[in-house]
């Protein structure tokens, strides 16, 4: 009994902690620059003394120092929310809509001939669409979200915990980097592979877990790579942990979720992610309340280093 009650505490606690982001927000670039005004002083003085023989120069070392979360947050609601999921939006409840209309005005005199041009004329719009702007610009938004997450993390993680550490050579960065890309992408395929499974309660719970896991791991994958972890101890530590990260990322899954196109649910996770990432730099996980780990990531993993074994070489034990 006291275990079952130590696994809902520690998923409440990290529901809970999932929503710090959004508070820590508002005040963590200020402080961040606060204290690197006062622990660096010389070279502030060194900035001003090369502002006169080179201005580009100074302002350069002030843009590297300054502390970006909240305007990065910012910049991916604006890029995700107010163009990309806007202008789909637009699209869909403006301009189809419209179109439509206008037929049916044309065609007045010949309503059936109306709805013929227009079941031809709706696929093609969205087709072109489609093409021409909501792929270019999806690729476009994951490359340039990608940059700023990283930023947000880095920024997230200098404020709590201080310099990162990184892993201990650029090929173990490069394969670990890649190999967790992978397994990623196969845990997301068996999240999908789940559900399908003919039970719905139990399908559809199996799949939320995955997400909710899975978007936990994304959050807390910047903390953990910056401090040196391998992807190995990083899933081992939220298989252990399961619980807490369950509760964690519970929030992400169910919001995106929601939508049913894959592009809006992507907006609605590029807009909330940045929180999550520094909810993550801020959380202190729950462990210990379980004594069975989940181990979903372990039939991944097996695959993962097949894969590996097969194309790029021998991949790190799991320990």
């Amino acid at each position: 009994m006291d275990n079952i009650a130590g696994i809902f505490r520690a998923m409440y606690c990290g529901f809970v902690d999932s929503f710090k982001g959004a508070i820590v927000l508002f005040y963590m670039d200020k402080q961040m620059n606060q204290r690197l005004i006062k622990a660096s002083p010389s070279r502030n003085e060194i900035a001003k003394r090369d502002a006169k023989d080179s201005p580009s120069k100074a302002s350069n070392i002030k843009e590297h120092k300054e502390s970006k979360v909240l305007k990065r947050t910012i910049q991916c609601c604006a890029l995700n929310g107010g163009v990309f999921w806007a202008s789909i939006l637009i699209f869909e409840c403006g301009l189809l809509p419209l179109l439509k209309y206008l037929l049916q005005i044309i065609f007045g005199h010949s309503p059936s001939m109306g709805l013929i041009v227009w079941s031809w004329t709706k696929p093609f719009l969205s087709l072109t669409f489609g093409t021409v702007w909501v792929l270019p610009l999806f690729l476009l938004s994951k490359i340039v979200n990608s940059l700023w997450f990283q930023d947000i993390a880095d920024s997230a993680y200098r404020y709590r915990q201080g310099r990162p550490l990184l892993l201990s050579s650029v090929s173990k960065l490069i394969a670990d980097t890649l190999f967790s890309i992978l397994v990623q992408a196969l845990f997301l395929g068996q999240g999908m592979l789940v559900s399908r499974i003919p039970i719905p309660p139990i399908g559809d719970l199996l799949a939320m877990i995955h997400m909710c896991l899975l978007y936990a791991l994304y959050a807390f994958e910047y903390k953990w790579f910056n401090m040196g972890w391998e992807l190995h101890r990083r899933l081992t530590f939220i298989e252990a942990n399961w619980p807490y990260f369950v509760g964690f990322g519970l929030p992400l899954a169910v919001l995106t979720h929601l939508p049913n196109s894959y592009v809006i649910s992507g907006c609605v996770f590029s807009i909330l992610f940045p929180l999550f990432i520094i909810s993550g730099n801020e959380a202190q996980p729950v462990t210990g309340v379980c004594d069975c780990p989940l181990k979903l990531f372990s039939p991944v993993i097996a695959i993962a280093n097949t894969l590996f074994n097969k194309t790029i070489g021998p991949a790190h034990p799991r320990h």
